[in-house]
């Protein structure tokens, strides 16, 4: 048995990380004040190419600000892919809107584009694509979309660190973008996440409600107009993160570098099944994820998961979706219709392990694992 084992992800600290958060110990700055907060927003926002950015503390509450300041709330609908991270679909329900489910593209695994507009009513207030595993959407369709039916953008770009289509980075698309930065992404701040727009009202409202809207340009009265969230982000956090975006074309690089290996060793291997591309995109392959033709490779998607993990491979389900999710039934979705990409890489997919620190023999290894099991 293989004596080694690999996680399907861990994060890659290898920059400034530790001088920057022990230079934030020091100074006393450990709360949600500090320069490193402005710093992290400003390198971020610059490096996506966008003017404004507002760092939270985990992704989800980023798409729930962002949609906040959009103006989302109860009586509106906000449609999403069905095969996406159930943060997606909450933080729509965090405002008493209504998520609407699109099934995904068979090929690049995103939402379907040609299935968008059949899910538009006078009540779809915004689109979110999520950029599956880094996989950047088909932007230009979408913003036709989205300015034929007078509806705002809201990019997920939470999977999608570094990613681009046609010479631009995710989250530059559209009206405002979420990120996160949880452990495992290509970009880390352990937990954290970022709102990013180019819309000055955009940014002032963000950072009004993420802060229990105290006044942004008052004194501190303790009184309070609106409802608030504490969502803000450490100065630790962002001392991570501005070391992370430093070397962030670099982390990119890994992660591509990886899937290209992936594809390399599992290229003679019939019945692996990869993600593709969207066309002009560069994918920052957050997750190498396969599907199984269990037909041609000869075994069931959860036998290889199983002799992975025995062999010391740690691997991941693919997300379900989110019409099979009770608690979105629960809430009033609409879970009826039939999505059949979404159940079909449900039901046949998996992760194998993707951090940017794996190893050329790391992957050629479990590579030649699933190979081998297959003429058993």
């Amino acid at each position: 048995m293989n004596k080694k084992f690999i996680p399907v992800c861990e994060p890659l600290l290898a920059g400034n990380e530790l001088k920057y958060v022990t230079d934030a110990v020091s100074s006393g700055w450990i709360s949600s004040a500090g320069s490193y907060i402005e710093r992290f927003e400003e390198a971020f926002a610059e490096y996506c190419g966008m003017k404004y950015g507002v760092a939270v503390c985990n992704g989800t509450v980023a798409l729930h600000l962002a949609l906040t300041a959009l103006g989302i709330g109860r009586g509106d609908e906000v449609i999403i892919p069905s095969f996406t991270m159930i943060a997606s679909a909450f933080a729509v329900c965090y405002t008493g809107a209504m998520p609407v489910f699109v099934d995904a593209d068979k090929g690049t695994w995103n939402i379907d584009i040609n299935k968008i507009e059949e899910k538009i009513t006078d009540r779809t207030k915004a689109i979110m694509p999520v950029h599956i595993f880094g996989n950047m959407c088909n932007m230009d369709s979408i913003k036709e979309i989205a300015f034929k039916h007078k509806l705002f953008i809201l990019e997920d770009a939470a999977e999608a660190h570094g990613a681009e289509f046609k010479g631009k980075k995710s989250g530059s698309f559209s009206d405002i973008s979420a990120f996160s930065f949880f452990a495992n992404k290509n970009l880390t701040t352990g937990e954290g996440g970022m709102v990013l727009t180019n819309n000055e009202d955009n940014y002032k409202r963000c950072k009004y409600f993420k802060n229990l809207c105290f006044p942004l340009d008052a004194a501190r009265n303790y009184l309070h107009d609106e409802i608030g969230f504490n969502y803000r982000m450490s100065n630790l956090h962002a001392a991570i993160g501005l070391a992370q975006v430093e070397k962030a074309d670099h982390y990119r690089e890994l992660r591509i570098k990886n899937h290209r290996l992936y594809r390399k060793y599992l290229s003679t291997c019939e019945g692996i099944i990869f993600q593709k591309d969207e066309d002009d995109s560069i994918n920052s392959h957050w997750m190498n994820a396969i599907l199984i033709d269990e037909k041609v490779y000869g075994k069931k998607r959860d036998e290889i998961i199983l002799h992975l993990n025995n062999k010391g491979i740690d691997t991941r389900l693919l997300f379900n979706g989110m019409h099979k999710q009770k608690s979105l039934m629960g809430y009033g979705c609409n879970c009826q219709d039939n999505y059949p990409i979404t159940d079909h890489l449900s039901q046949c997919g998996f992760y194998l392990p993707s951090a940017s620190s794996l190893t050329e023999s790391d992957i050629e290894m479990i590579c030649n694992i699933i190979i081998d099991f297959k003429d058993k």
